[in-house]
């Protein structure tokens, strides 16, 4: 037998689902590797879970690469660190590892590797596995005006959560790629003169995984980002920044089991016919949209029409106070619809920034039950290489 611990993960990654399972209302966006949706660094963390337009840093592989041609830095590398599911268990958490490196004036390359470990599960006859998903990709950024840049990512997945007595069961792969775009330029507010900051990130545009030989097909997560951010400078040492992001899932929403219950004319609430739902929903069609063609859907096919597909669209708002770009303050809140995931939560932050290195640290306040991440501390340190080459120097 599993242990609980394979029961606990579950509740993990679809942390909501048993709380509104039985309101027909409740159908969120399911993807497969779902580990490409959990935020990766601790400043992004802090402000809500946002990042596509706030001001360019090491970390923007994840959110925006089109933002690393205006980082004032040569070149850098971070490591972040998320536990997960912190309160249950110990040996479940989410590694990312990201470098960038300016060419000349214009441009620049990037890359990342992101490590989800599901820690160790003990499975019938005293075996173990460890299963984890990984994701490894590259990026090129070029800025097309002084005002102006774009970014085109690929990226390999890698998700391996087969149990090794599962002969139906075997590892799965996908390929994907990012499109990215970002705006940056002054304003002028009164008698500030501000930084504006746009950004737009088409991500994980790719092909479906498989974790049964091709039997059946499951989409990744393919999102689109939109954001706005707004620094403004209070006085020569001190500033503060106002960001925002929307997301929705490019991916089509599945057909309900309600909706499978009352074409076939089933007693509603009846829960014996989930193996038959299954065989239904390669009959309706959903399991052969193609990932290109499922992006277009995902704007119109919600079953509760318009109103349903608004609340498919999440996001979160931060502020960020920063003395001197050497200490900063950080908070944010992060809203999901109840019936398309439930994630509501605030979050705060600080970050320590020297020549050398920065350290970021983000804690996570959940105002919804069951989510992984609540009242767990997430830490990102990321190093300068212009200011290691400095160090080595002297």
């Amino acid at each position: 037998m599993v242990k609980n611990k394979v029961l606990l993960l579950v509740l993990g990654v679809f942390c909501s689902l048993t709380l509104y399972a039985q309101k027909d209302m409740f159908n969120p966006v399911y993807t497969g590797v779902t580990s490409l949706s959990i935020a990766p660094d601790a400043r992004a963390g802090a402000l809500g879970d946002i990042g596509v337009a706030t001001e360019a840093d090491v970390n923007s592989q994840y959110w925006n690469p089109a933002k690393y041609p205006f980082n004032i830095a040569r070149a850098g590398a971070s490591m972040s660190y998320t536990p997960w599911l912190r309160q249950l268990v110990s040996d479940i958490d989410l590694i990312n590892l990201v470098g960038f490196y300016r060419i000349g004036d214009y441009s620049a390359i990037s890359g990342s590797l992101t490590y989800f470990s599901l820690g160790e599960v003990f499975v019938e006859n005293e075996m173990t596995i460890k299963p984890y998903e990984m994701a490894l990709d590259v990026a090129y950024s070029r800025m097309l005006s002084e005002t102006f840049s774009a970014a085109i990512a690929l990226r390999y997945i890698y998700s391996d959560l087969q149990y090794n007595y599962a002969e139906d069961m075997s590892p799965g792969s996908a390929f994907a790629a990012d499109i990215a775009m970002y705006y940056n330029n002054y304003i002028v507010l009164g008698n500030r003169e501000c930084m504006l900051g746009l950004g737009l990130n088409a991500s994980n545009i790719g092909t479906k995984i498989s974790y049964d030989d091709g039997a059946t097909y499951e989409f990744i997560p393919t999102n689109l980002r939109l954001g706005a951010s707004l620094l403004i400078p209070i006085d020569e040492y001190n500033t503060i920044s106002f960001s925002a992001d929307i997301n929705k899932l490019m991916v089509p929403t599945r057909p309900t089991y309600s909706q499978f219950l009352e074409e076939k004319g089933y007693e509603k609430g009846d829960n014996s016919y989930f193996s038959e739902y299954q065989t239904w929903l390669d009959s309706n069609g959903y399991n052969d949209i193609s990932p290109i063609s499922g992006i277009f859907k995902s704007f119109s096919d919600a079953p509760g029409g318009f109103s349903e597909e608004l609340k498919e669209i999440y996001g979160g708002i931060g502020v960020e106070y920063c003395y001197n770009q050497q200490f900063s303050l950080r908070g944010g809140y992060h809203y999901e619809n109840e019936y398309k995931g439930n994630r509501k939560y605030f979050t705060v932050g600080a970050g320590f920034h020297m020549n050398v290195f920065s350290l970021d640290a983000a804690y996570l306040i959940s105002t919804a039950q069951s989510n992984p991440l609540d009242q767990t501390l997430r830490f990102s340190l990321s190093f300068d290489m212009d200011g290691l080459k400095g160090l080595f120097r002297r």
